[in-house]
């Protein structure tokens, strides 16, 4: 398996929170987003979006739209902020660690 996969899929999680941090958005819109940074397929979202609202996460909203039918929004709960939190602080020291071990691996 590709393991660029497997790092992407790690980091949807947290991205699609920091997104929705940001401004509450609707599917489409976050799937644009994140494609700006890291090649997704559009199907991954969509259950991921459906288990962070299962969990708590997240809540919806429909909102009108002027471009057709009414959009589906997602918008970050009390919880689900500290869960983005929480995320981005591991995502960072995981981040450091991992470039910190190849920095010293990278004499060889």
């Amino acid at each position: 398996m590709d393991i660029s996969i497997q790092f992407k899929k790690g980091a949807l999680e947290l991205c699609v929170l920091v997104l929705i941090h940001e401004h509450d958005r609707y599917g489409y819109e976050l799937a644009q987003s994140v494609s700006q940074h890291i090649e997704i397929a559009e199907g991954a979202l969509y259950p991921l979006l459906r288990r962070l609202v299962n969990e708590g996460y997240c809540t919806t909203y429909l909102q009108e739209s002027t471009e057709g039918p009414p959009r589906k929004y997602y918008k970050l709960t009390r919880e689900g902020e500290v869960h983005m939190r929480k995320l981005v602080t591991e995502w960072k020291q995981f981040v450091n660690s991992v470039s910190t071990l190849i920095e010293r691996g990278s004499h060889l």
